[in-house]
């Protein structure tokens, strides 16, 4: 048996104990007694400290101790990863509960490679009521919304959506107007044209108040969720009502409410006999890669559905699966929790991951009408409407699986095609599995900023991307490349150097590249070269792209390295300095613009943060500050008519002029 390294205790809020185990070889197998026997988490690293695999396990001793058996009753892809490790540790937690959800938190916050990841077929588009606002707005959307904002779908299409929402508009005439058509409206006291055709009840105009159109919104978000009676039985008693006193035109309005409120609902499949919320998932999968499908039923009616796919770096079995993904799928939809999951097999940890989505569920519905129960029941159906239901989302995830995989080995061929021809052209030893590339981008020497992208495997990690802002304002490229390159190679030999136990967060820069890229000629790659040598960093590959020709300059000099045109290797290092110049230039833009829209408003005595937020968001830019009234400024939350004056002043004495329009570099 190795001898061991010295354990380290920490204390971990919430009552936890964090161990730590390291070796300086690759035998760093812990004692078997010095491993808890509670539930918890434990993590592999590698030897920069990067975390590389996270598991959890109701008993850490035997769980942790199952590593560390005979090669041979590990799976391939288990010894894979435990020959990439260099450490093992592990988080100490009361229950199972907290071990599955430490589980998942630490993987979202490490990104493993050895864990699985849950990709998206698509980005699908959502149906947005943003109740977080003060007067909310429905919008569609795709990626992440506010804390507080409604969503509903996923659905396929756009369309599908623009034209729930054209229907329903003409009974719930909400808002849908951008916030600077709201504000303009608002200034000028007139509605836009959606007002005069009946999709909007107007209230950046007063036609309602704000607490009218939040009914108004509320009622669209009750119709979305199925609940559909009461808002047909209210639109046909008031069609009669206004029938019988021969209110004719109010009459056929009221119809005509009720026609598309009708047709809204024929866009909805009806999926069961019965009025529940459920969601439905089913797995479709071999040895290596699976995908999985949802559909989600409100009220008996398919409102949505999405897919993952996944690669198995990990041993799983289809429980163990289940468990993974319906910890990430109620991540993304915290708002979303059901009462019931249909799912194929149980989920592993079952009793565990009911409570904490139970959990969930009682936070979603607090201060909702009613006192809906918070439990959550997963169901494997055996015959009837919901095994027909799981039948065909099952036939969803094997279609989708077949199409993933013939379009991914296409892409993973022609990524792989892409490292080996670099490898060749370049002479590397290795084929460059992490590539860095660096740009610069000013404007005429004022606002000079650097790009770091990143990528791994031929994907780019956006997660490492980083940016720099030079010390000093000039028309350099060459010396702010240098500058760059030894701020980041500093940066690499300072968390190296820092002993892994005393890391709280993972390191920014610790991780070294294969292959460095320089955007550029052989000026900027000497540049780097020098910035590098300073740090006294010698085992990174550096090379520099020549926009001109698409030529590659080695250190060594000599002729540059052309690779053929078409090839894998010549479209991976285009894409590499086009994403460094689009990451670089929009840090570049952002910072130019902050200046100029602070700038005039800083040097005005009185206005701080607050207010001049305050006019921004009125007027949305200083150009507008500058056709603005005195009487109007006043009427600017948080300004009398005193500071007004002195911003009406000082806008009208300062010059405003603005140059010529030019583009950074």
């Amino acid at each position: 048996m190795p001898s061991l390294a010295r354990c380290s205790l920490t204390a971990v809020p919430g009552g936890t104990t964090l161990t730590r185990v390291a070796h300086p070889a690759a035998a760093f197998r812990p004692e078997p007694g010095t491993i808890p026997e509670g539930p918890g988490c434990y993590l592999f690293r590698d030897g920069d400290g990067r975390v590389v695999y996270v598991g959890k396990a109701k008993s850490l001793r035997s769980r942790v101790s199952s590593y560390f058996q005979s090669p041979t009753g590990l799976a391939t892809r288990t010894r894979a990863m435990l020959e990439a490790a260099a450490a093992v540790e592990w988080i100490v937690v009361d229950t199972e509960v907290q071990a599955l959800h430490l589980e998942y938190t630490l993987i979202q916050r490490h990104r493993p490679r050895y864990n699985v990841r849950y990709r998206d077929d698509k980005s699908y588009p959502h149906l947005v009521l943003t109740t977080s606002e003060a007067v909310p707005r429905a919008r569609v959307a795709r990626g992440r919304v506010a804390a507080g904002d409604r969503r509903f779908g996923p659905y396929a299409h756009a369309y599908a959506i623009r034209e729930t929402l054209d229907l329903l508009l003409r009974v719930f005439p909400v808002r849908t107007c951008s916030q600077g058509v709201y504000d303009r409206a608002e200034r000028t006291d007139r509605p836009c044209l959606l007002h005069h055709i009946d999709r909007c009840a107007a209230p950046c105009t007063g036609e309602i108040d704000h607490d009218e159109h939040r009914e108004l919104v509320d009622g669209l978000a009750r119709f979305l969720d199925g609940d559909t009676a009461p808002v047909l039985a209210e639109l046909e008693a008031q069609m009669q009502a206004a029938a019988v006193e021969l209110n004719f035109e109010a009459a056929a309005r009221r119809r005509d409410q009720l026609l598309a409120a009708r047709r809204a609902l024929e866009q909805q499949q009806v999926v069961t006999d019965r009025d529940e919320d459920l969601d439905v998932v089913a797995v479709y999968e071999d040895e290596l890669e699976a995908s999985v499908q949802a559909f989600f039923v409100r009220r008996g009616r398919l409102v949505g559905r999405k897919g993952w796919t996944v690669d198995k770096v990990e041993p799983l079995t289809t429980p163990e699966l289940l468990t993974s993904f319906l910890l990430q799928l109620y991540a993304e939809r915290p708002d979303e929790v059901p009462p019931q999951v249909v799912v194929p097999v149980l989920p592993a940890d079952a009793e565990p991951l009911s409570m904490l989505l139970a959990e969930q569920r009682r936070q979603q519905r607090q201060g909702r009408r009613g006192r809906p129960t918070a439990r959550v029941r997963f169901h494997v159906p055996r015959r009837g409407p919901k095994l027909e239901l799981l039948t065909t989302v099952t036939n969803n995830a094997r279609e989708a699986f077949q199409r993933t995989r013939l379009q991914r080995a296409s892409d993973f061929d022609a990524r792989s095609r892409a490292l080996k021809e670099l490898q060749d052209a370049l002479a590397l030893e290795e084929a460059p599995l992490r590539i860095e590339c660096y740009d610069i981008s000013h404007l005429g020497g004022t606002e000079v900023v650097g790009s770091m992208v990143v990528f791994e495997d031929g994907l780019p990690r956006k997660s490492e991307y980083r940016r720099f802002k030079l010390s000093v304002d000039a028309n350099d490229d060459v010396a702010a490349m240098r500058e760059v390159l030894r701020r980041r190679f500093a940066r690499l030999v300072e968390e190296r150097a820092q002993p892994v136990a005393t890391r709280e967060e993972q390191p920014r820069f610790a991780y070294p590249p294969n292959l460095v890229v320089i955007d550029g000629g052989p000026g900027q790659l000497s540049a780097a070269l020098e910035g590098i040598a300073t740090t006294g960093v010698d085992d990174v590959a550096v090379v520099a792209l020549a926009k001109r020709f698409e030529e590659l300059h080695r250190p060594e000099g000599g002729p540059p390295v052309v690779l053929p045109r078409g090839s894998e290797a010549l479209y991976l290092v285009q894409r590499l300095r086009d994403e460094a110049h689009r990451f670089a230039v929009t840090y570049q833009r952002t910072r130019r613009r902050s200046a100029v829209t602070t700038s005039v408003l800083d040097d005005i005595p009185g206005i701080g943060p607050t207010r001049r937020a305050a006019l921004l968001t009125r007027y949305g830019s200083v150009a507008a500050l500058r056709r603005a009234t005195e009487e109007e400024l006043a009427e600017v939350p948080g300004l009398s008519r005193t500071l007004a004056r002195t911003v009406h002043q000082h806008l009208k004495d300062g010059t405003g002029a603005a140059g010529a329009r030019q583009e950074p570099t």
